[in-house]
């Protein structure tokens, strides 16, 4: 099989090329700078006047990591058109080009903010989609699924969507990696009373599962959610790592309505929301289609991704 991995040096790109290889796959990968070998092409603006040319000759699966990702401070008005710039009519770029060429499959690695960003405890998401989302990065992820049904319906490329949550594991960037960082330091955090629930996923269970979409044959024409089929609360999450990185638990027991009052008076409620909101996502549809589990538990992946996250610390000093 000879797959084509756009954002090929992302967090998620490399590791699946890295796997896929291993897994003894013609593997080319898409980056945006810096192509060095005959399995890596550059390409570096993702946009509808992209062209992809004889990059997809042989090409059997493509899989769409690229994407201009989710901006804490974005203005959502000019946001939405660089959101829909890339991860919409870029998408559909590369899909119809792949599909005029006669590409079998096409993976699209989409967000759950396609489904929101909070549940009520014990009410997941699934697969459907009641309204679409408000948020520019989400909304421009949701109208690229539309439009590549309805493109797959057409072509008959086969079109697979997958949903992930907040993805972890070694090399991890951004709030995760402060996190961590801020555990180490083993300061006292006022988050041990938080019971809220959230999926997350482990990055080699999402790779597992992308690979599973590129050839298990119920996955065309689905929509996959994924976690570690174990949801957690911040203050569990909080442990593991310092469990994980042997620290001592300094979380204080401070009431979550206390949090979320002092967050909303200081202008930040919606840092607050992301500590003690609920996020889960029900992947039973993911399981009984593929017949896939994840191969790692969360405990595993929270003490691979710290053990990563010591040797760089270490490699840095």
């Amino acid at each position: 099989m000879k797959i084509l991995i756009t954002g090929g040096n992302g967090f998620v790109g490399s590791r699946l090329a890295l796997t896929a290889q291993h897994q003894g796959m013609d593997v080319l990968t898409q980056v945006r700078s810096g192509a060095v070998s005959n399995n890596q092409i550059e390409i570096k603006d993702i946009s509808p006047d992209t062209d992809w040319g004889d990059c997809l000759q042989g090409v059997d699966v493509i899989v769409h990591c690229a994407a201009r990702v989710h901006q804490m401070n974005d203005d959502q008005d000019d946001a939405l058109e660089s959101y829909r710039r890339v991860n919409t009519e870029g998408t559909l770029r590369l899909a119809q080009q792949a599909a005029d060429v006669g590409v079998k499959r096409f993976v699209f690695l989409s967000t759950i903010k396609v489904n929101g960003e909070f549940t009520e405890k014990g009410k997941p998401f699934t697969p459907n989609v009641v309204t679409a989302p408000k948020d520019p990065y989400g909304l421009s992820k949701y109208e690229a699924e539309q439009r590549l049904t309805l493109l797959a319906k057409e072509t008959g490329l086969e079109v697979v969507i997958i949903r992930p949550p907040l993805v972890y594991g070694e090399g991890v960037k951004a709030n995760f990696l402060s996190m961590i960082n801020i555990v180490r330091k083993g300061l006292p955090l006022p988050f041990g009373a938080i019971k809220n629930q959230r999926s997350l996923v482990y990055l080699d269970n999402l790779i597992s599962l992308i690979l599973a979409c590129c050839k298990h044959p119920k996955a065309a024409g689905k929509v996959f959610l994924v976690s570690d089929n174990h949801d957690v609360s911040t203050s569990l999450l909080f442990r593991q790592v310092a469990a994980s990185l042997g620290k001592p638990n300094r979380l204080i027991p401070v009431p979550q309505w206390l949090l979320e009052l002092v967050a909303t008076l200081l202008g930040r409620r919606d840092i607050a929301q992301r500590l003690c909101g609920n996020l889960q996502v029900d992947v039973s549809d993911t399981i009984r289609a593929l017949g896939w589990q994840p191969p790692y538990t969360f405990k595993q992946g929270i003490e691979n991704t710290v053990t990563a996250y010591k040797e760089a610390l270490s490699e840095s000093q």
